[in-house]
């Protein structure tokens, strides 16, 4: 079941994450997926359904492998739930690759409409006639009218989906109470919004199960076609021995992760250890690589700075040559430093906050080797940042594309970048770092 909208802000994420926490209130296990790079809502997901959060994006992960990646994350689910992106047919702006409509179609699954219906009366006909018959190839099978002003407007509205034979399959009155605080890219984190995170999504439950027919939500749902799931170890296709320790940072500084980079460093080999960088004082014991995903180090620079010990650590693994891997917020913490607090000093770079939104689609090529990728490689990425990086790159950049000068920094085992793939869209760059993290003369099998 896909739950989708004409426009960003109709309220997907209040229906998707209240609909995934309500049936599994009544015992029902629901696998929570997300359309697109999104990083944030996922986080939700997982609040809501007890399960990681999981993102189905055609473009960094490629079309190919959504169908796998959906019965891998559904594995012992009896229903799975997908939050849609912005519109229901928006995705890359030159040819809407990745949009909620081309997943639900790769899926074969129904799509249920999510309209903000506040100044609508009878034009939402007109609405949904047009969302349903713009893609034949796309089953919009219901509609959950949000933001319903009273009864009467309730009323015309049912009136008016009638008129085109799309059943209301719930209505939301207005409740600016379920409003989650947001900043510069997005909402909070649910690992930064703690309790408050859990009672949105208790609050979101309690709307949807009381406004929506569950009963028929579930009946409208489609069995994912049958085939092969997403499989790690088949994935990476070589193992490297010795266990090597893969340290992942984690916590609430650096939360954007996708379940499957864990998954695909361990069918590798490795042994992933998750580090807190807000609390952990230093690397894990025998820590051969790192990985420091993306985030928002930015809101908790004042701790990640005086946390000297580990600052200390990182630098010296990336010194001796290990393979460090570090996406946007990662390589804010390996420069020297961030809006002017000391950081790790592991980059010859300085970074910033700035009032410009970075955000899109990327598809780049590998200036150079490194310990991810082979220099002419081939990636498409997705950049999503409100900061920059003094220099943007290094001696030896890491990526080119399009329209925009060299960016990142490689330079011996350290490979970073604003720039962030899906591991799922690049497993052998997994397998890559974890073979280069294996002690000298190790054989990979």
């Amino acid at each position: 079941m896909v739950v989708g909208a004409p426009s960003s802000g109709s309220g997907k994420t209040t229906v998707a994450t209240g609909l995934m926490a309500a049936l599994r209130r009544r015992g029902t296990a629901v696998a929570p997926f997300k359309v697109g790079p999104d990083y944030i809502d996922p986080g939700y997901h997982a609040l809501a359904t007890g399960r990681p959060g999981r993102n189905l994006d055609p473009v960094l992960a490629g079309s190919d492998r959504i169908l796998p990646l959906a019965r891998h994350g559904s594995a012992g689910a009896e229903i799975a739930v997908v939050e849609g992106v912005m519109g229901l047919f928006d995705g890359r702006l030159r040819d809407g690759a990745g949009s909620t409509a081309q997943v639900a179609g790769l899926l074969g699954a129904p799509v249920v409409l999510v309209v903000d219906v506040r100044g609508q009366s009878r034009s939402l006909a007109a609405l949904l006639h047009g969302f349903r018959t713009f893609d034949p190839a796309v089953r919009v099978a219901g509609v959950v009218l949000n933001r319903v002003g009273s009864p009467r407007h309730e009323d015309v509205l049912r009136a008016a989906a009638d008129e085109v034979g799309l059943p209301v399959l719930g209505a939301l009155p207005r409740r600016d109470a379920l409003e989650v605080p947001s900043r510069h890219l997005g909402l909070v984190t649910a690992a930064e919004h703690g309790a408050a995170a859990l009672a949105a999504v208790d609050a979101m439950a309690e709307l949807v199960a009381a406004h929506v027919d569950l009963d028929a939500v579930v009946a409208l749902a489609a069995p994912l076609p049958s085939g092969p799931a997403w499989d790690a170890g088949q994935e990476v296709g070589e193992v490297t021995p010795g266990r090597p320790v893969v340290g992942v940072f984690g916590g609430p500084a650096f939360t954007f992760g996708y379940a499957e980079h864990a998954e695909l460093l361990a069918a590798a080999g490795a042994e992933v250890v998750v580090v807190d960088p807000l609390r952990d004082p230093g690397l894990p014991p025998g820590t051969a690589a790192l990985v420091v995903p993306g985030g928002f180090p930015e809101e908790h620079a004042d701790v990640l700075s005086a946390n000297a010990p580990l600052r200390a650590a990182v630098r010296e693994l990336a010194a001796s040559g290990a393979p460090v891997h570090a996406e946007c917020a990662g390589l804010l913490y390996l420069c020297e430093s961030l809006d002017g607090l000391p950081m790790c000093g592991v980059l010859p770079a300085q970074a910033a906050m700035t009032p410009r939104l970075t955000l899109g689609y990327r598809d780049a090529v590998a200036l150079g080797d490194s310990a991810l990728f082979a220099a002419g490689e081939r990636v498409t990425g997705h950049e999503f940042h409100r900061c920059a990086a003094t220099p943007r790159a290094g001696s030896a950049p890491a990526w080119a594309w399009r329209d925009a000068a060299p960016e990142g920094f490689v330079a011996g085992g350290v490979h970073a970048s604003f720039l962030h793939t899906h591991p799922a869209g690049h497993p052998r760059a997994v397998a890559r770092l974890v073979s280069r993290s294996a002690p000298p003369g190790a054989t990979v099998e």
